[in-house]
């Protein structure tokens, strides 16, 4: 190949990943962005221009004990509140904690119901925060029903984030969404840990639950333990979307999730076990991080690193 040769493919000056797209043969027959309705994101109706830097992503999950649908049930705890979008699939709201706009929408489960709201977040909106707020397993003996897990990385061991990337790219929670929210839980005082979640589609044999009647293959029999040698608090189904797509499109993604039960540890389910602190946690470490982001962008700019080191007990 001569020198210089498909260049224009490669990172450089004027590297532009886009151009892939330009050479698809289908690419006029799409539209670009994604689907438009009445001016608005289809699938979740939101207005963009009314989307907060900050945002909370939760599933309708009757496992989190939720009084009502948890965008409206978190919205009651926000100042000036306002319904923002609602599709049937999506609802969103936006509002102030401790004056940090914070915008916080429901859906369904799982990661592709989670790549819907992700993909319109990411295109039509300014939002460069996004923290996904749920319930969870736990997977390790340590992660006991009632404990909140501030996820540092997750185990992509669902379908949806490789259509996007190999299974090899890190889904790492970004370390100032991870900060954030464990100073947030240690101001609150709440039993926390920081690790490794796992994401999966299957909510029965692929987390070790038996299928209907008790359906088992023998692979299914050694999941559990296979993670928890390896370290893994949790798991659930939303936290590698949420933040693999924030990291793959240079914004920040985290998780903070309740824990429910835990199978080795013989603890039993408990509806909404440690849900109200997740979400305590959630708002509270939206806020340390709007402080971060104001001090940073009151000393111009760039990575932010904490001036001191201060060790603190993960659990209280």
């Amino acid at each position: 190949m001569a020198a210089g040769a498909g260049m224009g493919d490669m990172p450089g000056p004027g590297w532009n990943p886009a151009r892939i797209y330009d050479d698809y043969r289908f690419a006029g027959h799409l539209p670009r962005r994604g689907l438009l309705r009445d001016g608005r994101p289809a699938l979740s109706g939101i207005d963009p221009s009314r989307v907060a830097r900050y945002v909370l992503v939760t599933v309708r999950d009757p496992l989190c004990a939720y009084d009502e649908d948890p965008a409206e049930q978190i919205a009651r705890r926000l100042d000036e509140p306002g319904r923002i979008g609602d599709s049937g699939m999506f609802t969103t709201y936006s509002g102030r904690c401790e004056g940090v706009p914070v915008t916080v929408v429901s859906g369904g489960s799982g990661s592709p119901e989670a790549e819907l709201i992700m993909h319109e977040l990411l295109e039509f909106t300014e939002a460069d925060t996004f923290v996904r707020v749920g319930g969870s397993g736990g997977i390790h003996p340590r992660a006991l029903p009632g404990d909140v897990v501030v996820t540092t990385g997750v185990v992509r061991d669902e379908g949806m984030t490789r259509a996007y990337i190999p299974a090899s790219y890190p889904a790492v929670a970004h370390h100032e969404v991870v900060l954030a929210m464990s100073r947030a839980a240690v101001e609150l005082g709440c039993t926390f840990h920081q690790g490794v979640t796992r994401s999966s589609d299957s909510d029965f044999c692929g987390v070790g639950r038996p299928g209907v009647g008790g359906y088992f293959q023998p692979w299914h029999l050694d999941i559990l333990e296979t993670w928890a040698r390896a370290g893994v608090l949790n798991g659930d189904r939303e936290s590698a979307a949420v933040v693999t797509l924030a990291g793959l499109f240079g914004k920040r993604g985290g998780s903070v999730c309740s824990v429910a039960d835990n199978v080795i540890a013989n603890r039993p389910f408990a509806a909404g076990a440690g849900h109200v602190a997740a979400v305590d946690v959630a708002l509270r470490g939206v806020v340390q991080l709007a402080r971060l982001d104001a001090a940073r962008a009151a000393s111009g700019g760039g990575p932010w690193v904490p001036a001191s080191f201060e060790a603190v007990s993960e659990t209280r």
